[in-house]
């Protein structure tokens, strides 16, 4: 069950004395989505400003005092606002840089990988892509393209099949059991007539990736676009992302994927260690 809010009980600097306070129908709008909005609007407004009094905030997203006082004690609940000292302003408050981590985190891995996705791009001759896993899905965060690459389509940004790709399935063989069971029993959608649709079959798969140390997909999730990835870890061994580089099928054939599987693998492990990552 989530944890309830706990609101900041001290009161509100500019308080409203004459009971004018909004209704709370009104101050809800439409309900929780404008909330967040306008709560989202106020942890702009403060990055831009630095600090600002409720009632400035008020005017400026264009609620009563009482609701930005409400939003704001939301935020300060999380950590994500805060008074400054006793001056009755509210500032940005720690929890943003929280927030930021995860966003930090997945720019060093895009910055730390370029260098070498470059190198595998040329080695390879293919386009080299970045994914990690999110929920039921690969989400691609870089690409580089190959010499032999004159049109590719760009991945970065569109979430593909975990069960379907090859990054997906490097994701989803080093997911912990509980995790990889939920995704399956989610369904195996069919994409092409290669997809692989039954339960055992992706099984065994999986534990071929654990084994090997790298997946291939061959023409699973596109007809005519094979793909061969594997596993980049973190400082503490874990698996936190997939390089992987695909071709045409009629050029980047299984036999050929197999032959600079070590290529991919030492390029992944590079981009480990660049993420501080010892073995």
């Amino acid at each position: 069950m989530r944890n309830r809010v706990q609101y900041s009980q001290r009161p509100a600097p500019d308080s409203d004395p004459a009971g004018t306070e909004e209704p709370a129908a009104r101050s809800e709008g439409s309900g929780g989505v404008q909330s967040v909005d306008r709560a989202v609007s106020i942890l702009e407004i403060l990055s831009r400003r630095g600090e600002a009094g409720v009632s400035e905030l008020a005017a400026e997203i264009g609620v009563h005092k009482s609701t930005a006082f409400r939003l704001l004690g939301a935020l300060e609940a999380r950590g994500l606002a805060e008074q400054a000292e006793d001056r009755g302003k509210y500032r940005l408050g720690f929890g943003i840089v929280r927030l930021a981590a995860g966003v930090a985190a997945r720019l060093d891995l895009v910055q730390q990988s370029r260098p070498v996705c470059r190198r595998l791009a040329e080695e390879i001759g293919e386009t080299v892509n970045i994914a990690v896993a999110r929920s039921h899905y690969a989400i691609n965060l870089d690409q580089v393209r190959g010499p032999a690459a004159v049109t590719a389509h760009n991945w970065v940004g569109q979430p593909t099949p975990l069960h379907a790709t090859s990054s997906g399935k490097v994701l989803l063989a080093y997911l912990d059991e509980r995790q990889r069971e939920r995704v399956i029993a989610a369904g195996l959608e069919r994409f092409t007539p290669a997809t692989v649709t039954d339960a055992d079959e992706l099984r065994r798969q999986l534990d071929d990736t654990l084994r090997l140390g790298y997946a291939i997909t061959v023409e699973e999730y596109e007809i005519g676009l094979n793909a061969i990835a594997a596993p980049i870890r973190s400082h503490e061994g874990e698996v936190v992302a997939a390089v992987s580089a695909s071709g045409p099928a009629y050029r980047f054939s299984e036999e050929r994927m197999r032959e600079l599987a070590p290529v991919l693998v030492a390029g992944a492990d590079d981009i480990s260690h660049r993420l501080g990552h010892v073995g």
